[in-house]
């Protein structure tokens, strides 16, 4: 039977081609590049806190978690949660000899116990929105607790799980409020730029934040300051559970989430991470309202004293957001009102100069207003005032031209 053998052997031949062909495909290379959502993964894997990835389907999270498994040189264990039953995660009942005495232990799956054996790893708990109440019920303790049955997850494991939105999800659930209150919640999308350069055969790499040695205990003070000057004003942000069932599957604020909140915020404090980054993993905590608060919060926390810019203007360094620096200025005019004197006075006209000089003159309009209006008679007109006065009084007139141009157009 000569022809079945060449057939054969002919098809072997050219699956070892189209092996070649599979390798040449997947032969990849990674470049560093600025990536806001991967740098926001990485450091909440760096504080060892279980992150959540949302997103479309084929979007590209299993793909970043590979990725960045094999880049921070972790072996990836994928679980897809859909399809596992509870018992798959809280552990089987094995009888013993005498369970009288012994009682009943709960054997961990083979997954648990390699990860257990190897000592380090990335569980990729992928699918989570597709699986049952009683599913997620039983992921409570490994997230939290990280216990698989009687095992215990080293400290090497790091925990990331993907889920769909429920509108896209097959069969989709929503996620639990305590399940869904464990994780720090990142929205994943596609970056066209990444995509290209990605599929061209070179993709961004995954690399931990730098911790500076130097800065951890100021990270950890500034953490804790930040978070508890916000909930001390802010007492009803410590625990609301929303009303809303779709919203209770997202991140929101509770004890619990603070204290992932305060872990983040002193990791990318201590690694100076981007606002943008603190936004995201922020927000993933605690949620949109209160993360925007907390970071309004963190950047007055940042803001130099008023009583130090008036007391040498000449070495003041205003902040460079708009927002900030009008915050800056406010302050600077308040101070003199509460405790005027010419010296006082005199040095709040540098300090608005100093504004105008940085390009901003719509921000010392009110400040300079207010300002003047505190003149006492015996006081000197600062030779400054002039040209402030020419900044004002052509923001005004800007001001009123628009607001004809508008009165016009309705």
């Amino acid at each position: 039977m000569p022809a079945p053998t060449n057939v054969s052997f002919g098809t072997v031949r050219q699956l070892d081609v189209a092996a070649d062909l599979l390798a040449l495909l997947g032969d990849t290379s990674t470049e560093p590049r600025a990536d806001p959502q991967l740098d926001a993964l990485t450091l909440a894997v760096s504080a060892d806190l279980p992150v959540l990835l949302w997103g479309e389907p084929g979007i590209g999270k299993t793909a970043a978690l590979t990725q960045l498994a094999a880049s921070l040189g972790l072996p990836l264990t994928t679980v897809i949660a859909s399809v596992h039953e509870p018992s798959d995660f809280s552990g089987l009942p094995v009888l013993g000899d005498d369970p009288a005495t012994q009682g009943v232990p709960m054997a961990p799956p083979d997954w648990a116990v390699r990860l257990v054996r190897e000592g380090r790893g990335l569980l990729f708990l992928d699918e989570l929105s597709t699986a049952p109440p009683a599913v997620q019920a039983a992921l409570l303790r490994v997230v939290l607790e990280r216990r698989i049955g009687v095992l215990r997850l080293p400290p090497g494991v790091r925990i990331v799980a993907a889920a769909n939105p429920r509108s896209s999800a097959a069969d989709g659930w929503e996620l639990s409020a305590p399940l869904a209150n464990r994780f720090v919640h990142l929205q994943w999308a596609h970056d066209h730029e990444v995509v290209v350069r990605g599929l061209g055969g070179t993709w961004p790499a995954s690399t931990l934040p730098r911790l500076d040695p130097g800065r951890l205990p100021d990270a950890v003070a500034f953490a804790r300051r930040a978070v508890c000057e916000l909930l001390a004003a802010r007492p009803n942000l410590v625990h609301q559970l929303p009303k809303n069932e779709a919203l209770r599957g997202g991140p929101w604020p509770s004890p619990r989430s603070w204290e992932m909140t305060l872990r983040l915020i002193a990791f990318a404090t201590a690694a100076g991470t981007s606002r943008e980054v603190l936004s995201m993993l922020v927000r993933g905590a605690v949620g949109d309202g209160p993360g925007l608060e907390l970071l309004a919060s963190i950047d007055r926390m940042d803001l130099p004293d008023p009583e130090v810019l008036l007391a040498d203007p000449a070495a003041a360094v205003l902040p460079e957001r708009g927002d900030l620096r009008q915050v800056v200025l406010d302050g600077v005019v308040a101070a003199v009102r509460n405790r005027p004197d010419e010296a006082r006075w005199n040095a709040a006209w540098a300090l608005l100069t100093l504004a105008l000089e940085a390009g901003a003159p719509d921000l010392v309009v009110v400040p300079a207003a207010t300002l003047a209006a505190l003149r006492q008679d015996d006081w000197q007109v600062p030779d400054t005032i002039e040209r402030l006065a020419g900044a004002v009084s052509l923001s005004q007139r800007a001001d009123k031209a628009l607001a004809r141009v508008g009165g016009a157009g309705r």
